[in-house]
């Protein structure tokens, strides 16, 4: 541990441990609270003009694998078995249609643009995870664990902490294959908020533990708090803990402690005409499409927003799960599409109305895309061969399309495009030196990408 963490974890431990007084203050602020919900239902959201300049990201993960198909590459001239069920409609941008159950979508096409052309080598899930977060290929042993290091854990280790009372990447709801640090270590993954704004009831963080011995959610209540402050004062001083906390474990005390990351996550401090343009909100009565298996994720892009402009870097929203493999159309129309409709242009128009667009690039896209050609149970199978995505923000201009796929949307016919492409292109945007070398657990030296060059044509 450096000089500067051991003098921060001593400076922590003074403050918190000496005086009763001010434990006990902090305690009825919500730092001897039973919740991390205690300790981030805070003041009122963020202040205009409070957030520090930066450039960050949203990844908006579809896992599973939205069907380019009835997204953003619809082929209404293809045979029925390649064409689907949903027809093509018109967008803000002549010469530019979409799938016509995207109608809001359609209607901000000026505010991001679409790559067409997007492939890779392999059809499974957690593998194709990794290629899309790392850039390289799979761990062969296992493709749920990471073997090169997520783009999050790069922008953490290269960039840090904005504001050291934030982390610098943080996963909504929790991680998944891909998002890992490998062996840049611990201390570069992403802060999960376990907690999940697509649930019924109020958003609440989880409880905060120092370890398997050590919790500051062991304080029995309030009416208990000095004579479990004396305990725990024993016991933080006799473990070590603090001194010995590696740069994770800090992370976590400083989300902990910081009125700013209570009103980052605060969701409850968003006006309701916000939270409800976004769609969803968990203390609604789950609607008929939840039928289709479908979350209401709205709600974690919500907070995805807020993290950006706190300033964390790089948020990762988990939006599973798009394995339309049975009833994929029942699926599309009743599940998916309304909900990424209503929701995608609702983080799009807010950031804009924000003036952020020029600071955050939000990329949305998954593991692959589906089979050209509907199975026998009216889904699509997984498909890496051709795929697409979206992108805006951070200078991209809107409006515009990248690549083109074949008549049926079985292969790259333009301008094809490979997943480490558009990392190149959110790493120039974030300040990302992609040729800095890493030492592997093997010894051997591995650049941030293996390959690719940013995608030049969505500036211009």
């Amino acid at each position: 541990m450096s000089q500067a963490n051991r003098f921060g974890c001593r400076e922590f431990r003074r403050n918190l441990l000496t005086d009763r007084r001010g434990f006990v203050k902090a305690g009825a602020l919500g730092l001897a609270g039973l919740t991390y919900g205690d300790l981030l239902r805070a003041e009122s959201s963020l202040k205009p003009g409070e957030r520090k300049k930066t450039k960050s990201v949203i990844i908006l993960w579809q896992r599973g694998g939205p069907s380019q198909h009835e997204t953003w590459d619809p082929k209404p001239d293809a045979p029925q078995e390649y064409r689907g069920a949903f027809g093509s409609m018109p967008t803000k941008v002549p010469g530019i249609h979409i799938c016509d159950l995207l109608p809001k979508c359609a209607g901000v096409m000026d505010k991001f643009s679409i790559i067409r052309s997007l492939y890779h080598g392999d059809a499974g899930h957690s593998a194709g995870d990794q290629i899309m977060f790392t850039g390289y290929p799979p761990n062969k042993g296992n493709p749920n664990e990471n073997a090169y290091p997520s783009c999050g854990s790069y922008v953490a280790e290269q960039l840090g902490h904005l504001d050291r009372d934030l982390p610098p990447y943080v996963m909504i709801p929790r991680t998944l294959p891909g998002v890992d640090p490998a062996y840049l270590g611990k201390k570069f993954a992403p802060f999960e908020t376990q907690a999940d704004p697509a649930k019924e009831g109020p958003f609440e963080m989880p409880n905060f533990s120092l370890g398997d011995s050590l919790s500051l959610n062991r304080l029995d209540s309030r009416k208990d708090l000095l004579g479990s402050f004396d305990r725990l004062r024993r016991e933080i001083d006799s473990s070590g803990a603090m001194e010995a906390a590696d740069g994770f474990t800090q992370q976590a005390f400083d989300v902990l402690t910081s009125s700013r990351a209570r009103d980052a996550f605060d969701l409850d401090a968003e006006p309701r005409a916000i939270r409800e343009r976004y769609g969803f909100m968990p203390e609604y009565k789950a609607p008929t499409p939840d039928r289709c298996g479908v979350p209401a994720w709205s709600q974690r892009m919500l907070l995805a927003r807020r993290l950006v402009e706190a300033g964390v870097r790089l948020v990762t929203v988990d939006l599973r799960w798009w394995d339309t493999h049975v009833k994929g159309y029942e699926s599309m129309r009743d599940g998916f599409l309304p909900r990424w409709d209503q929701a995608y242009s609702a983080l799009l128009e807010d950031l804009d109305q924000r003036g952020l667009n020029e600071d955050v690039m939000v990329i949305a896209w998954g593991e692959f895309g589906r089979t050209p050609k509907v199975n026998s149970t009216g889904g699509r199978d997984h498909y890496p061969n051709v795929f697409s995505a979206s992108i805006s923000g951070g200078g991209i201009v809107g409006g515009r399309v990248v690549g083109e796929s074949d008549s049926k949307g079985a292969e790259p016919k333009e301008r094809p495009v490979r997943p480490q492409d558009v990392l190149a292109t959110m790493y120039r945007h974030l300040g990302i030196d992609v040729t800095r070398h890493y030492t592997d657990h093997g010894g051997r030296p591995n650049p941030v990408l293996p390959f690719g060059s940013p995608i030049d044509e969505l500036f211009s």
